[in-house]
């Protein structure tokens, strides 16, 4: 049955990336569908990289309302940018080598997980102070990268404004080479993790009684959801209630938290949400909303409704 429900959730994936190829061709046909297959590969990445994450650190956490972009991993992204700008300037920023400031994200975001969300994970602690420390963690890289916004001079400010905000317009796609190989690599090792994600979910003693080394196996997986999230920041910008939104409506489709399944399913929920959306916007509605705005409010409600199903139990 759960075979079936990927099958179909293939099928409707399958559909929607013909659809943003396919819908409103017009001109050079041949120039207008290579451009459309760039982009479409660029937020295939970018689903699947935020959806394979998303579970990771979910079943790390043993939370379900947690997401890398909730504990902060999203802010800091966004600050490591503001400082670039404010340490080089404007122009010595847009000189940098994309590559470059995409290798010094990864390293910093893989440090940020190891150093500070690993340690909480090492010892009891209950989620809702987990979730509380995100979200501090959160502020704090905000309010930072606002402090060094003030600082700078406006016309370099607006160089590094965009790094804030998601944009499924304007994909990345000077970064698609290194970030297809980096994302390829982290989904072969998470989906070699898949039986090994089973027994982490059953929680640290559990896991330790099966003969999983805790502290080394939570400390790679959280440097994998740190390369994750590197990629899918750099190519659109963050999105903090994506992952969210997409887990759980793939956990609540399929009815199981076997990784085998929820993996991609998840990935596959997150490519018809997120290019069928896009393609919806774009090629019918003439852009006439953002599809990041509506992601966020429909997910920040879906988050609402987990903290209070959640405190009811």
């Amino acid at each position: 049955m759960r075979d079936r429900k990927l099958l179909f959730l293939a099928f409707l994936a399958t559909a929607t990336m013909i659809a943003y190829l396919t819908i409103g061709l017009k001109g050079n046909i041949g120039f207008v569908i290579g451009l459309r297959a760039t982009k479409l590969i660029a937020l295939i990445e970018v689903s699947i990289a935020i959806a394979v994450s998303t579970v990771i650190f979910q079943t790390v956490t043993n939370n379900r309302i947690l997401t890398p972009s909730i504990m902060g991993l999203d802010a800091l992204y966004g600050f490591g940018q503001m400082l670039l700008v404010f340490v080089f300037g404007g122009l010595g920023y847009a000189s940098l080598s994309p590559h470059l400031k995409f290798g010094g994200e990864v390293i910093l975001l893989m440090a940020f997980a190891s150093a500070v969300l690993l340690p909480m994970l090492l010892r009891p602690i209950y989620m809702s102070l987990m979730l509380l420390v995100g979200i501090v963690i959160g502020i704090l890289f905000r309010s930072l990268q606002s402090l060094l916004a003030r600082l700078i001079d406006p016309n370099e400010f607006a160089v590094a404004q965009t790094a804030g905000f998601a944009n499924f317009n304007g994909v990345r796609t000077d970064l698609l080479t290194v970030a297809t190989i980096l994302t390829t690599m982290a989904l072969v090792i998470a989906w070699r993790s898949r039986h090994v994600l089973d027994i982490v979910a059953l929680g640290p003693d559990s896991a330790t009684g099966l003969g999983i080394s805790w502290t080394k196996t939570t400390a790679a997986l959280l440097v994998l959801v740190a390369a994750l999230v590197a990629v899918s920041t750099a190519l659109v910008g963050p999105v903090a209630f994506f992952g969210l939104l997409v887990v759980a409506l793939a956990e609540r489709f399929v009815n199981t938290r076997r990784h085998a399944i929820l993996l991609p399913a998840a990935a596959l929920v997150a490519v018809i949400v997120l290019v069928g959306g896009q393609t919806l916007l774009q090629h019918t509605l003439g852009n006439s909303s953002t599809l990041s705005v509506v992601i966020e409010f429909v997910g920040g409600i879906v988050f609402l409704l987990l903290v209070i199903a959640g405190s009811r139990k």
